[in-house]
């Protein structure tokens, strides 16, 4: 009876997972999503030029927000950061049983389907899948930005904290109806990921790693689009990129030289608006992202000559605002608008 029962909750995961692969991917029939073979190569995901292995790594307990903006965040430069997960709950509660056993019936989005709307599935579905380690290319990615408003979802946003280098965003601001997707919890196996691009609307973004190992490519905004996209032919899912268009990055000849790095559990990621970047997973892993809009200013206070007066000196430095703002007038109107109301 035990045996019939597993039989029975894996076949209707098997159908659950097939489904969302349907309607996520229609233009790929079920039995081509392992075509390019990729599962039997996947240690060549697992390993990096170090020659391109140039980003500082710095550790937060030691680096201050005004230091960070100065030195990374004005110039637009990546940067891993260490322990700036320290003390999150999300890495005990964010185990694949800790997950499974809170929100195992909950629907998680892997993608959208034709008309645009969201494709989800049960986690515990998705588990399983996982459980079956899969032989797909590029296998089902959980993506989900409606996390911290679902009734029990939302349990997943007292588990971790936005660091301290990315607390002021002016997004915050904006209508909560009409904010665009701005934080994802994020979860898959590897050769899952995103395939090379720019986040939206001048955004930059902070990537938090809890569990595995993610491979990172980044190209400096100044490369042009059309050089870093997979040739044609080829679908613009992350494994593929790394299959395909990754080894074109390494001639000699190849004008536009990536930075790339692999993220382990614990690292925090900041890219900067305008690079271009792919991400790999290269094992099965657990993440938190946010996307951010920043007009930094710095209070300093300190002690007078006379204990009763307290001078402050006002600083501002403006990071990614300036493009953020022009790129969301022409791409959210409506939402630009009632965003500049709050902020006056």
């Amino acid at each position: 009876d035990t045996d019939h029962a597993l039989s029975s909750k894996q076949r209707r995961a098997i159908k659950k997972i097939n489904e969302a692969k349907r309607k996520a991917r229609s233009e790929l029939p079920l039995e081509r999503w392992t075509r390019y073979g990729l599962a039997e190569g996947t240690e060549q995901f697992c390993r990096i030029n170090e020659k391109n292995d140039t980003v500082q790594r710095i550790d937060a307990d030691t680096v201050s927000q005004k230091s960070f903006v100065e030195r990374f965040e004005k110039p637009g430069i990546p940067v891993i950061i260490r322990n700036a997960t320290k003390g999150w709950p999300a890495h005990e509660h964010w185990t694949k049983d800790s997950l499974l056993d809170k929100y195992g019936e909950e629907l998680f989005k892997i993608g959208e389907d034709d008309d645009g709307y969201p494709v989800k599935v049960k986690l515990k579905h998705y588990m399983r899948y996982l459980s079956t380690a899969p032989a797909d290319d590029s296998p089902l990615y959980i993506f989900d930005s409606s996390f911290g408003d679902h009734a029990v979802k939302k349990g997943l946003r007292a588990d971790y904290v936005v660091p301290k280098y990315f607390e002021d965003d002016l997004f915050r601001y904006a209508p909560d109806k009409r904010r665009p997707p701005y934080r994802w919890f994020v979860m898959g196996p590897a050769r899952s990921g995103t395939g090379i691009h720019i986040d939206p609307l001048g955004t930059s973004a902070w990537n938090a790693l809890i569990a595995g190992r993610k491979r990172w490519c980044l190209f400096h905004p100044s490369t042009p689009k059309d050089a870093v996209k997979v040739p044609r032919g080829y679908d613009s899912e992350g494994a593929t990129w790394f299959a395909k268009k990754y080894p074109l990055t390494q001639d000699p000849s190849w004008p536009y030289r990536p930075l790339e790095f692999i993220q382990e559990a614990g690292d925090t990621v900041f890219v900067p608006c305008g690079w271009h970047h792919v991400v790999l997973n290269i094992s099965d892993t657990v993440a938190i992202t946010q996307n951010f809009a920043r007009f930094v200013v710095w209070l300093h206070g300190w002690s007078s000559p006379r204990p009763h007066v307290i001078q402050r000196v006002l600083m501002y430095s403006v990071t990614n605002f300036h493009i953020v703002w022009p790129r969301t007038v022409r791409g959210r109107p409506k939402l630009s608008q009632r965003w500049m109301m709050r902020l006056k």
